[in-house]
C-alpha cells in the first residue's frame, strides 16, 4: 500500500508542495494552501469517473486528479482541530494520509462522494495523531473516551459549565449528553486537565529555583551493594548449574520442567512422558528439590579461600 500511496501523490512544479508531510513552517504552509488552491473541484461525474479508472486500472493520473482535488478538503478539516495544542502542517500530514486511505478503500459503486467517504479516514487520522501526541502518558482510544476528549469543551459549553473541576452532578449531565458513561467522562476530564510537566521544570517562579528532578529521592543503590548483589547472582547460578549436573538425568529433567521453566510443566504432562503416576512425579520433584538445595547451601558456607603471594 505505502507504494501505491505515493505514486498517487499529486505532483507540482514547485517545491512548496508537499502533500503528505504537509509543510514546516507558516511561510510554507501559505504556499501550500496557495498551491493547492489550483486544483480544480470536481464534479460527481468526474470523481466517479477518475474512481473508476483508478480502481478497475490503477491508473495513476486518474488517482492523481481525484486525490488533488481534496486536499483543501484535508486543510478545511485540519482547521478544525488548529486548537488541540499540534502544528496545523502535522494535522494536514495526517489528514493527507487519511485520503490515501480513503482511495484505497473507496469503491465507486456504492454511490457516494468521494468526498464523504474521505471525510471519514481524514478525521480518523486526525484524531489518532492528536492522541497519540496530547500527552507521554497514552490516552484511553475507545469510541466512548475519543468521544468525550473531542466533544468535552462543546458539552460544557452547551451545558453552561465554566469549572474546570467538574463536580459530580456536571459529571453526570456531561455523560447524558454525551450519551457515555460517568466514568469516561471523569478520566479524561482529569487527563486533559492535567498536561506533562517536564523534570526539569522549576519547582516556583524564583530564578534560583531548583527543578523537580534534582528533589526527586535518589532510590538507585550505591555501586558497592551493585557489585555485591552482581556477584551473590553469579555464584548462586554457578552453583545452581553444577549441582544441578550431579542430579540423575530423570531426576533434573523433572526439576527442571517443574521448578525452572514457565510456564511449568504440569504433572498430569510428565506422569505420560516417563510412563510413571503423577504422585510419582512429585515424589521425585521434591527429593530432587531437596537434593539440590541441601548442596548448593552446603557450598555456599564453606568459607572461602584466600590466595596470599
Amino acid at each position: 500500500m505505502a507504494t501505491e500511496i505515493k505514486t498517487t501523490l499529486p505532483s507540482t512544479k514547485t517545491n512548496t508542495m508537499v502533500p503528505v508531510y504537509g509543510a514546516g513552517d507558516d511561510v510554507s504552509l501559505a504556499k501550500y494552501i496557495n498551491e493547492i488552491q489550483k486544483f480544480p473541484v470536481l464534479s460527481a461525474e468526474q470523481e466517479y469517473e477518475y474512481a473508476s479508472r483508478w480502481v478497475k486500472n490503477r491508473d495513476n493520473m486518474a488517482a492523481e486528479k481525484l486525490v488533488a482535488s481534496h486536499l483543501r478538503l484535508v486543510v478545511s478539516v485540519a482547521y478544525d482541530f488548529k486548537n488541540y495544542g499540534l502544528p496545523v502542517s502535522d494535522l494536514i500530514a495526517s489528514g493527507n494520509m487519511g485520503l490515501m486511505q480513503a482511495l484505497q478503500k473507496f469503491d465507486p459503486e456504492r454511490g457516494f462522494r468521494f468526498s464523504t467517504y474521505a471525510m471519514f479516514w481524514i478525521k480518523a487520522e486526525i484524531y489518532e495523531t492528536i492522541l497519540n501526541n496530547w500527552s507521554i502518558v497514552k490516552l484511553g482510544s475507545s469510541a466512548n473516551q475519543k468521544r468525550v476528549f473531542f466533544n468535552l469543551t462543546r458539552a460544557k459549553r452547551a451545558l453552561g459549565i465554566m469549572d474546570n473541576n467538574l463536580s459530580d452532578e456536571q459529571t453526570k449531565q456531561i455523560a447524558e449528553y454525551l450519551d457515555v458513561p460517568e466514568t469516561d467522562v471523569s478520566r479524561m476530564a482529569t487527563r486533559m486537565s492535567a498536561r506533562d510537566v517536564s523534570l526539569n521544570a522549576p519547582l516556583n517562579t524564583d530564578s534560583d529555583s531548583k527543578d523537580i528532578l534534582s528533589n526527586m529521592a535518589d532510590t538507585k543503590i550505591n555501586i558497592e551493594e551493585g557489585l555485591e548483589q552482581l556477584e551473590f547472582k553469579r555464584r548462586g547460578y554457578e552453583l545452581l548449574k553444577k549441582h544441578l549436573s550431579e542430579l540423575p538425568e530423570r531426576d533434573r529433567e523433572i526439576l527442571k520442567a517443574r521448578r525452572l521453566s514457565d510456564p511449568a510443566a504440569t504433572l498430569e504432562t510428565l506422569s505420560k512422558k516417563y510412563n510413571i503416576s503423577r504422585e510419582r512425579v512429585r515424589q521425585i520433584e521434591e527429593r530432587a528439590f531437596k537434593k539440590l538445595k541441601d548442596a548448593i547451601l552446603s557450598e555456599s558456607e564453606k568459607p572461602k579461600l584466600i590466595n596470599k603471594e
